[in-house]
């Protein structure tokens, strides 16, 4: 394949030729117990950069190239770097274990001076709920530093002053995104209530559905059914102006530390077929969480990387916003998928896992 044969002959010349380096009222509410309310196409021009190498250039962008690199010397990365956004399934652990290495890198980055946030996509936990996650595998991290995508959803109403209407959510999912609804103050019907409800198919009957449902809010939801299914396309399709609104369209997630599991994109995909409606996504890669925190903390972009294990949803996220971006094969991501010439998706660096920050 092509690109290995770029990094092949990148590699051997490396000894000679040196490469340079390429929401506030929410958490106040958190914290006080809540009581108040680009995509980079893979170059077949790699020849292109290996003449330059050969013809003495002092510097090759493998980026601009389509190329990706391994990250070998960490500080071609960290000198560049001011704050580390890291996807948390598949980076930081897999199902209820952290991944080798993890907590030495948090804390080495803390040290330095770095400013570290975590962005997840899995909206079964509120940000609440996922600093407790934190804490029982041993991780110091402040709610502050957690962007969930269930968070995302309430911001996302927030921002669009959805409380104002009166109306209601109906939602798939489980508690993460009811407990961030009830931080904002937005009534909610549906969820883990809703699990155990069958509908009975007989002649005439019709599912009684809420009128008063302005949104319907689709996360991960291992109890998914048919009735939520309907339900939920009903409030869509008969309540005007109801808005579909996704967490994240993930193909598979990490439930446990032993296979890939079917993720939110199933429970999208169901809602989808039967309303024939597109989402609103506020889960990466969306630019909703990278603006909150570009507004609230004032940090630059381009002094930004981000951290995940898959192509399409972190990585994307990191180039459509501007920032620089890191793949770790410690997730759902193969090499080979990596180099595999369908893929078109390529990240600034990769590591095997994160602990390949550690500075010796």
């Amino acid at each position: 394949r092509l690109c290995m044969v770029a990094m092949l002959a990148l590699a051997a010349v490396a000894a000679a030729y040196t490469f340079p380096n390429a929401a506030a009222m929410h958490t106040a509410r958190l914290n006080s117990g809540g009581a108040s309310p680009n995509e980079l196409v893979f170059s077949s021009s790699r020849t292109a950069a290996l003449h330059a190498i050969r013809a003495g250039a002092s510097a090759v962008s493998l980026k601009e190239e389509g190329l990706c690199t391994k990250l070998e010397v960490p500080s071609e990365l960290l000198d560049n770097t001011d704050v580390f956004i890291f996807d948390c399934d598949g980076v930081i652990w897999k199902g209820d274990s952290v991944i080798d290495g993890v907590p030495a890198v948090l804390d080495m980055l803390r040290k330095a001076g770095k400013k570290v946030f975590f962005v997840t996509n899995n909206s079964t936990k509120s940000r609440k709920g996922y600093l407790g996650k934190f804490t029982s595998l041993g991780l110091n991290v402040e709610a502050e530093e957690i962007f969930s995508s269930s968070f995302a959803a309430a911001a996302y109403l927030e921002q669009t002053k959805f409380k104002e209407t009166g109306k209601k959510v109906y939602v798939i999912g489980e508690v993460g995104i009811e407990e961030e609804l009830d931080l904002i103050g937005v009534p909610h019907i549906g969820g883990p209530a809703d699990a155990d409800k069958k509908v009975e198919l007989k002649s005439g009957y019709a599912l009684p559905h809420d009128e008063d449902v302005g949104a319907v809010i689709v996360g991960f939801d291992r109890y998914i059914n048919y009735y939520k299914i309907q339900y939920a396309q009903l409030c869509i399709n008969e309540n005007p102006g109801c808005e579909f609104i996704v967490t994240n369209l993930d193909a598979v997630t990490h439930l446990t530390d032993a296979q890939e599991w079917a993720g939110n994109g199933a429970m999208a995909g169901a809602i989808k077929g039967c309303t024939n409606r597109e989402p609103t996504l506020v889960g990466k890669p969306s630019p909703l969480m990278i603006d909150y925190m570009v507004e609230k903390y004032g940090i630059e972009r381009d002094r930004i990387c981000m951290v995940g294990d898959r192509l399409d949803t972190d990585i994307l996220f990191g180039q459509n916003n501007g920032l620089k971006s890191c793949l770790t094969l410690s997730g759902v991501t193969t090499q080979e998928k990596l180099f595999s010439p369908e893929n078109k998706i390529k990240p600034d660096y990769y590591v095997d896992s994160i602990a390949q920050f550690k500075v010796e």
